[in-house]
């Protein structure tokens, strides 16, 4: 398949269709810096899952260099752009992506082949922030006490979640992930990358192979939830991370406790109960199920910037930087500016 076998058009001319595609493009221009610089941006993911097809990511870097560095087990692909002393840093990322929206019957085992031991293994592994001993092993034993299967765990940890925790609007960005800090310290406020690595964090220690799965809203959502998709084409603040659990009899199962939290506190008029039928309507779909309205970048935890001379990332789901003054804050819009923008497209075979 060449780049002429697609034909893009407004969304609005579009039929209906179960696979929609999406063009997402990142545009960085470090500020004030006359050393050289590094920039660094998550791309789309690089391996096919039943929600994601990653058509392409194309890349430009005027007045430097750049190439894609890739992790297979986490899907990870890294955009790594140089530029020399005395140039104008610009890095711009054009991901072009289908998806789907997904969800799992989990009322019968299906009849599908299990992820690699491999696969399952990598899933399983402690992280940094993500640690499976200690606080993080004894909590997910007293939730999970008393569940006879993969499924009953599993839910046992999200309504824990979506039962104990809350959306902190206060957080900076998505969060940290810090989840042995939201356990010893019951600080259990959050955003998505806290709530939902709380998720993955427990699973794995209760043996549930799970992952984090980082990316960003590209589209409004067709079920009602204003607080659950973008609000226009600029998605730059739009960033999102879910999770999945991959279940005996089931493989990979989407969840996605952080929204349940999300809806109750944001959506219109605001902090909503968990009984509101809003909330519990969302409670009931976001463990099995996951709108597409998003597209995801990665599976990775513990990231090593190519080239970096400072610490792995915890994730990689924001634009990153660095010149002769250190790594810039990625939330910063004096020194790290950014625009990421999404639309939606036809696409022809």
């Amino acid at each position: 398949m060449t780049r002429r076998d697609f034909l893009f058009a407004s969304a609005a001319a579009a039929p209906a269709t179960v696979w929609r595609t999406f063009e997402v493009k990142t545009s960085v221009e470090l500020l004030h810096s006359a050393a050289p610089a590094r920039i660094w941006l998550p791309a789309a993911l690089i391996r096919e899952t039943p929600y994601q097809r990653t058509l392409s990511n194309e890349f430009v870097a005027k007045g430097g260099s750049a190439k894609m560095r890739r992790h297979e087990a986490d899907g990870l692909g890294v955009v790594t752009a140089e530029f020399p002393a005395g140039s104008r840093p610009v890095l711009t990322l054009t991901s072009r992506v289908s998806t789907k929206d997904y969800t799992v019957d989990l009322t019968a085992p299906a009849k599908q082949l299990a992820a690699s031991s491999a696969e399952l293994q990598h899933f399983l592994r402690p992280t940094k922030l993500l640690p499976t001993t200690g606080i993080v092993q004894s909590m997910a034993a007293e939730i999970t006490a008393g569940a006879k299967s993969d499924v009953d765990k599993a839910r046992a940890i999200y309504n824990w979640i979506v039962d104990n925790t809350f959306r902190d609007p206060k957080t900076r960005g998505c969060g940290t992930g810090n989840i042995k800090f939201m356990l010893e310290s019951r600080d259990l406020g959050g955003k998505c990358a806290d709530l939902n690595a709380l998720f993955v964090g427990l699973a794995r220690a209760a043996g549930l192979p799970a992952r984090d799965v980082y990316g960003i809203r590209v589209a409004k959502s067709s079920l009602g939830y204003k607080s659950l998709g973008a609000s226009s084409e600029v998605i730059t603040k739009a960033q999102h991370c879910r999770a999945e659990v991959h279940l005996a009899g089931y493989g990979w199962v989407p969840v996605d406790p952080a929204d349940v939290r999300k809806v109750a506190l944001e959506e219109p008029p605001g902090n909503r109960p968990l009984n509101d039928e809003m909330v519990t309507r969302a409670r009931t779909r976001l463990f099995g199920s996951w709108e597409m309205n998003w597209i995801a970048y990665n599976f990775a935890h513990d990231v090593a910037l190519p080239g970096s001379a400072h610490s792995p990332l915890g994730f990689l789901m924001y634009p990153q930087a660095e010149n002769a003054a250190g790594r810039l804050d990625c939330l910063d819009p004096d020194n790290f500016r950014y625009t990421i923008t999404a639309r939606e497209l036809l696409f022809k075979v």
